[in-house]
């Protein structure tokens, strides 16, 4: 301990304008980040909600009377007690692999189009990132009215082939799908952007050389082209599934209040607890806190199978 002090003293002597640099962004951080995360981490441990929580009603100020009940709420979630979180958990899982799946896959064969000569490719290029350029919330109005069953785009060009009205948005299963289509609409430009710098920075002589060894397309793409967009394709794999495991905004917009609770993500099922109905706070702060210790736990565990992967090599 008394090395760290003596450290931390000589760090802050001889480099004290970086801290001073620093100190800002810290203390935004603090405020922005720390805070919230504090006060969920202490909420999830009591038995805040809505008629217990302190409040100003005119000129009254009444206390609050929340008890703090330890692992209560995390038993009640974990134990299947609480009823919805291992569906919800379970439609999250597969909501993320399908999104994160369809946005690596279709953003890769784009970006070995892209990668090519070809006539017009900038013109290509702009055109799908366009997507990515658009706020959340304005591609899922968009959608939203696509999806109308009475009005909607998609139903239009089906009863032009002689083909009956989807109910987009009221079906569980249909519902799913359909957001899932949303979503990998706006995540595959990211994708393409992040692996065609990938692409590129492949040297070329290495496709050169296993052509000229008489390697065949596929054999140049597996052992060329993918080790190659190896840690391209970690880092963004990673981002987009703690992205897509909290996309609020396409969950809750698209299919907003009308759709059924089964295609709820654990983070739109957290919001509901705390701003809907009789607000359950400290529910709420738990589901947030679990959600971000699996986020944790994958992130761990997905550096550590890459780390070993590599030592293997």
């Amino acid at each position: 301990m008394s090395t760290l002090v003596v450290r931390t003293r000589r760090s802050f002597t001889t480099h004290w304008y970086a801290w001073a640099m620093v100190l800002p962004v810290v203390v935004v951080l603090a405020v922005l980040v720390g805070y919230p995360l504090g006060r969920g981490i202490y909420l999830s441990f009591t038995d805040a909600n809505e008629a217990n929580i302190g409040r100003t009603i005119g000129d009254f100020e009444v206390p609050a009377t929340y008890q703090f009940i330890g692992l209560e709420n995390y038993w009640n979630i974990l134990s299947g007690k609480e009823g919805s979180f291992y569906p919800r958990l379970t439609w999250t899982v597969i909501w993320t692999a399908s999104c994160v799946f369809l946005h690596y896959t279709v953003g890769l064969a784009l970006a070995m189009l892209l990668n090519r000569k070809m006539r017009g490719r900038s013109l290509y290029r702009v055109l799908l990132i366009l997507p990515w350029a658009v706020p959340a919330f304005v591609a899922a109005f968009a959608w939203k009215l696509m999806y109308n069953t009475d009005n909607g785009v998609l139903n239009g060009l089906l009863a032009k082939v002689g083909i009956g009205a989807v109910d987009w948005l009221g079906d569980p299963t249909i519902q799913k799908l359909s957001v899932i289509a949303v979503n990998t609409w706006l995540g595959v430009p990211f994708m393409m952007v992040a692996i065609l710098g990938g692409l590129q920075s492949i040297p070329r002589e290495l496709h050169e050389a296993a052509e000229m060894d008489g390697a065949s397309p596929w054999q140049r793409f597996w052992n060329v082209t993918m080790p190659g967009l190896k840690p391209v394709s970690s880092t963004v794999i990673l981002l987009g599934t703690i992205w897509t495991f909290n996309m609020f905004p396409i969950i809750y917009l698209v299919i907003g209040q009308a759709g059924g609770t089964e295609s709820e993500i654990l983070v739109t099922y957290a919001y509901r607890l705390a701003f809907q109905g009789v607000r359950d706070y400290a529910g709420s702060a738990s589901y947030g806190i679990v959600i971000l210790s699996l986020l944790l736990v994958f992130s761990i565990v997905y550096r550590k199978m890459l780390g070993r992967q590599e030592v293997a090599k």
